[in-house]
């Protein structure tokens, strides 16, 4: 036997016992957590198969056989017959089992037996066949919910209903993201090509590498479209060519937080839309001086906390709004100091009332700006209302000398209005401090995590409905909810409002009386061990809808690029507390699945009325979190996103606690749960089923440790920002870790058309049709997708060739 051939058994051998190592050191501790005995077993057998090929025996290749054939059985009992999970257990071991095979002569040759050389290779030969089977199925999409049944046939549209103008953040003030348009259908949207690309010359690029993102969905009005940048400025740009018609530069400055979603749109010569509904307040007329500027405006919260009204028509600043165009929206807060209070949503156009609510740095100290929700005068910028969620009785300016309500809970997310009733729904997030109770008032806990409807005109409550008591996982209502007519079993419709929420609910209310119109269940949780925290028995779960991303997770859940990084996930699951969806945070380490990034986010859904269905994206990024006693201290967390993605330990000023909170990720970077980690999924609201789910996006521009690993593997990554659905039959989708914008036929769910962009992108798509050409146009804002390195400034428009 050559030298060259025992050399090769000896390393390979070695390589055996070293794997073997591995899996029985980390198998004993995963069973000391009570978890599963596969791999202290395959650990074992392992370190014994590679014993005896070090020793050149033949059975130390017939033993790995063994073990593989286990290994096998196993992963199909511990996971079913889902294709990641079996990839994932499987792919080393078929890999392995190719090379024994191949090296199987040389044991039987050093044994002094016949090589049996032929039955050696073939079996190599189909085990190699198995093993690129598999990795070439990697490459391509295996949906959660694969869609079954015929296609529906498309509607087309009513050119009577056909859209005119994406005058709203949401294209309607109920935040359908739903376009009346077909001239792009999902037969010919494999044609589509760029039409126009636009620079705005503000890239976001972070300060301390925290916080400067391009979320923006861009505004259209006639033959302009409307941008907002990460420094807030704003921008008028041709709907047919992209050429900059005006400009404003605002260079807007935070420290950690610059964003800017989006922009509302006001025009005074339009008739004024009165309510429809009984008893609703009329909406008070606003009128605008024939000759003066600003018939038409633009107008954008921005991250230093201002409300600006510009001139649709030349960019100027509107003279008769606020000051020189500007209401200070930090009037009445207190201490509000940057970045404590901003503002990254667009404001919502209420009637003639402009409503705006703030984001509240998270988890920084008990005493904070308060999260009042004002409505101001479309004109004249002047204060019209305001509610205090801490104190009601304030309906306009707190008295001299006081403030709002401090630590209150915020609207940072986008607002909807209903005309026909002249109502805001407002979704709330949690007060202030996220994770920690005990300061909590009455009013914290009624208003926390809830959808709040507001008389638009008074300012009013009209109804309140929580999605989660004494909110202590930061399980904020995110989005801008969207209106649907929802059919009852009666067959009777009625108008209703959906939103998602971070725990992967998705709830559907009554838009009159916030009454849920699907199940809500009441279930029993667990408490933390906080002294005296104030922790609900039970928690709303809304078991008529489907729970995306919300599964309870197990041990089986964990999940790896290989089997030792999953078994490393198996042993940091069995390490923590996990007590399902509503885990709780105490001074022990806990998991939180979906974690406070979401499940669902700010991206919000997009509506197909024409089929009765809605389209949500999410992303499945665990969280494990730990409350760390602490002596009280002056310490103060910068308000960026550190405490949501993972910096070390946090404190949190007027608690006796600092917090410790990180993805839940495996040794390579990778989330330590099976895949997807974010999808598109499609919900029948006739039936409340999931009709199809697809994951969303791929590794190609990411990777383990930051390395981009330039295949395309569909696996499904994490999503934030938001989906346009067309009626052409598409949902368009751009914000993954990758850099394409997407097409999704709405009815199967099928990828039927992609274009590679710059950069990725954090927008969310939009579309129009030009008044001038009759052109539909699709556009996005690509700026960098969240954990790339790779920033750009670019808003590109696809169309169908002439």
């Amino acid at each position: 036997m050559s030298a060259i051939a025992k050399v090769w058994l000896f390393v390979l051998g070695a390589v055996l016992v070293l794997a073997g190592l591995f899996f029985a050191v980390g198998g004993t501790k995963l069973l000391s957590l009570g978890g599963s005995w596969y791999f202290l077993l395959a650990g074992l057998g392992l370190i014994l198969s590679g014993a005896l090929t070090i020793l050149r025996k033949p059975s130390g290749a017939l033993l790995f056989g063994v073990v593989t054939i286990a290994t096998v059985i196993w992963a199909v009992w511990d996971a079913g017959l889902d294709f990641w999970p079996l990839i994932s257990r499987l792919l080393a071991f078929g890999v392995g089992a190719t090379v024994i095979a191949l090296s199987f002569p040389l044991l039987r040759k050093a044994a002094g037996k016949t090589p049996a050389t032929l039955p050696s290779f073939a079996l190599a030969a189909v085990l190699a066949v198995a093993s690129a089977a598999g990795f070439a199925s990697m490459m391509v999409p295996h949906p959660t919910v694969a869609f079954t049944g015929t296609p529906a046939a498309l509607t087309p549209v009513d050119p009577a209903k056909e859209q005119k103008n994406w005058e709203a953040y949401g294209n309607t003030p109920g935040g359908s993201r739903f376009a009346a348009l077909d001239q792009i259908t999902r037969d010919n949207v494999a044609n589509l090509q760029v039409a126009w690309t636009y620079n705005t010359g503000d890239t976001p690029i972070s300060p301390g590498g925290n916080g400067a993102e391009d979320q923006l969905t861009p505004l259209q009005v006639g033959d302009r479209v409307f941008l907002c940048t990460p420094h807030n400025n704003v921008i008028a740009i041709d709907a047919d060519t992209g050429k900059e018609i005006w400009k404003n530069e605002i260079n807007a400055k935070s420290s950690v937080w610059m964003r800017c979603r989006g922009l509302a749109y006001f025009d005074a010569t339009q008739p004024l839309v009165q309510p429809t509904a009984d008893g609703s307040t009329p909406v008070t007329p606003a009128i605008v001086a024939e000759g003066a500027l600003c018939q038409r405006r633009i107008l954008m919260n921005t991250i230093t906390a201002e409300l600006i009204a510009l001139d649709a028509d030349t960019g100027a600043f509107c003279p008769d709004f606020g000051i020189n165009g500007r209401a200070d929206l930090k009037v009445g807060l207190g201490e509000a100091a940057d970045p404590s209070y901003v503002l990254t949503s667009a404001p919502t156009l209420a009637g003639t009332t402009v409503v705006v609510g703030g984001r509240i740095a998270d988890n920084v100290q008990v005493d904070m700006p308060g999260g009042v929700m004002r409505g101001f005068d479309v004109i004249t910028g002047q204060l019209r209302w305001a509610f205090d969620p801490g104190n009601p009785d304030i309906t306009s300016l707190p008295p001299e000398g006081q403030t709002y309500t401090r630590s209150t809970p915020n609207v940072w997310a986008a607002m909807s209005y209903d005309a026909a009733s002249n109502t805001v729904f407002m979704p709330v997030g949690s007060p202030s401090v996220d994770l920690y109770g005990k300061t909590r008032s009455d009013l914290d806990h009624k208003y926390g995590a809830s959808m709040l409807a507001l008389d638009a005109t008074t300012g009013r409550e009209k109804w309140v409905y929580q999605t989660v008591h004494n909110d202590l996982q930061d399980f904020d209502v995110p989005m801008q909810p969207s209106f649907i007519d929802f059919s009852k079993p009666d067959g009777t419709t009625v108008a209703a409002l959906v939103f998602g929420t971070k725990a992967g609910q998705i709830f559907v209310l009554d838009r009159a009386t916030g009454k849920p119109l699907t199940q809500v269940d009441e279930v029993p949780v667990k408490p933390a061990n906080i002294p005296s925290e104030k922790y609900s028995p039970t928690q709303p779960m809304s078991v008529g809808m489907p729970q995306i991303g919300a599964q309870t997770l197990t041990e089986s859940d964990m999940w790896g690029a290989t089997p030792f990084d999953q078994l490393l996930c198996r042993i940091a699951f069995k390490g923590m507390r996990y007590d399902g969806v509503f885990t709780a945070p105490g001074t022990d380490l806990a998991l939180n699945f979906p974690g406070s990034l979401g499940g669902l986010n700010w991206g919000g859904i997009s509506t197909d009325p024409t089929t009765n269905t809605i389209f949500l994206n999410d992303m499945r990024l665990g969280l494990w979190v730990q409350m760390t006693e602490a002596a009280p201290t002056n310490a103060v967390s910068n308000g960026g996103e550190a405490v949501n993605t993972g910096m070390g330990v946090v404190p949190m000023k007027g608690t006796p606690y600092a917090v410790n909170k990180n993805r839940f990720l495996s040794a390579l970077g990778i989330p330590c749960q099976e895949p997807p980690f974010g999808s598109l999924t499609a919900v029948d609201m006739k039936t409340q089923k999931i009709k199809w789910q697809v994951p969303l996006g791929t590794v190609q521009d990411t990777g383990p440790f930051g390395i981009k690993m330039g295949v395309p593997i569909p696996i499904g990554m994490p999503t934030i920002g938001g989906s346009l659905a067309t009626q052409g039959g598409l949902v368009f989708f751009a914000a993954t870790q990758d850099y394409y914008l997407r097409a999704f036929d709405s009815a199967t769910g099928k990828e039927v058309w992609k274009a590679r962009m710059p950069v990725g992108s954090q927008g969310t798509p939009m579309t129009y049709k030009s008044p001038k050409t009759g052109k539909q146009y699709v556009v996005i804002s690509a700026g960098g997708a969240r954990q790339s390195p790779d920033r750009g400034d670019y808003v590109i428009a696809y169309a169908l060739p002439n």
